[in-house]
């Protein structure tokens, strides 16, 4: 089997209306989107988060990435995941080409897969059929108040979510006490409470004060604290609460996840697919975080993460996040947009890992 063509490009989808969390405002998502092509007729299919940016992943995968690939077995990810790495370092290492290694790796698994005509959870050896999901929300509106929050959180109750999780850290910490608190007294005493403050806090005062704040309403987790490259400052933190710190949706390669561990930085590992290296990276990850007895609970993209949360023994949670919030958008370009029943996913069984798209919705959007 051969590699014959790469190709990849960028769409954008508008929200309809604008939304934020701590550090940033959001009104579209662009994905970047890579598409691998083979002699045999089997395509295998990449995507990353751009963030602004899928133009640029775009062209790295093109212009940096597929010369390196094209004409090789797409069935060699461990030679090719090197060969993409070491070949980019000058330039690469973490960021843009990094989510451009990680749509092809990833491409090169759903063939892979689809070759050998199973689901990629079996492929990579599994471990389950259903994978638990976590209702993720809790995002600033304009308008939206604690009255909104409340109905947002009771409603992921209602369908049948036991662990939800909400944002913190845009307002002061007064505020956002009475956030958590709306949060805690909308799901009940028995269910589980995720926060996320994307970064947030500046130094070691600023978030232990709030989080210790948010004790007293029993949070599972506190997400990203701090920025991800403060990882001696995440450390600190991580041992002042009483709570773990959660981290990881930025960061790449086994070597950053290494290093996030060493220092006991997190207690909760959040590999992201699309960021981390792809499927071979992700898997190294998840395998290493087991060697520790740590969990793994990655980020978004959950239409890929079912796939390698069912292969591993130290899964957590799936992120989800239904489309009627208007904050993610990519199940509008979905041939099979996946809903939790249940507060749980249950593993579909088309061979690769099962996501495909709408060519023509992707023409609508694409940038």
């Amino acid at each position: 089997m051969e590699i014959t063509e790469v190709e990849s490009f960028a769409v954008s989808i508008p929200l309809k209306e604008p939304v934020a969390f701590a550090t940033r405002v959001v009104e579209e998502r662009d994905h970047a989107i890579v598409r691998v092509r083979t002699d045999d007729g089997i395509e295998g299919l990449g995507y990353s988060l751009g963030y602004g940016g899928a133009s640029v992943i775009a062209a790295a995968v093109e212009t940096v990435l597929a010369p390196m690939v094209e004409g090789e077995d797409p069935r060699d990810t461990e030679k090719l995941w090197r060969r993409m790495f070491d070949g980019s370092v000058q330039i690469g290492r973490k960021g843009v080409v990094m989510r451009a290694i990680s749509m092809i790796d990833t491409a090169l698994w759903d063939i892979k897969a689809k070759a050998a005509d199973q689901p990629l959870y079996k492929l990579l050896g599994a471990y389950t059929d259903e994978v638990p999901a976590y209702a993720s929300g809790g995002y600033y509106r304009e308008g939206k108040g604690l009255e909104g929050l409340r109905e947002e959180m009771e409603r992921y109750v209602e369908r049948g979510h036991d662990v939800v999780k909400m944002k913190v850290g845009r307002l002061s910490v007064e505020e956002e006490v009475e956030r958590v608190r709306v949060a805690r007294e909308a799901i009940g005493p028995e269910r589980t409470l995720l926060m996320d403050a994307n970064g947030k806090w500046k130094n070691k005062q600023e978030a232990v004060n709030a989080c210790r704040r948010f004790a007293e309403y029993d949070p599972y987790f506190i997400e990203e604290p701090v920025m991800p490259d403060s990882v001696e400052l995440m450390s600190e933190v991580n041992a002042a609460l009483d709570f773990p710190v959660a981290a990881g949706e930025l960061e790449f390669s086994r070597y950053g996840f290494a290093e996030l561990m060493r220092e006991n930085a997190v207690d909760i590992v959040q590999p992201d697919v699309t960021v981390v290296g792809g499927v071979t990276e992700w898997m190294r990850v998840a395998h290493t975080a087991a060697s520790r007895d740590i969990f793994v609970a990655p980020h978004y993209n959950w239409d890929l993460h079912i796939q390698l949360l069912a292969a591993i023994e130290n899964g957590l949670w799936i992120e989800y996040f239904y489309r009627d919030s208007d904050v993610k958008a990519f199940d509008d370009v979905l041939e099979h947009p996946i809903e939790p029943e249940n507060g749980a996913i249950q593993l579909p069984d088309r061979p690769g890992h099962g996501v495909t798209l709408k060519d023509d919705r992707l023409e609508q959007f694409r940038i």
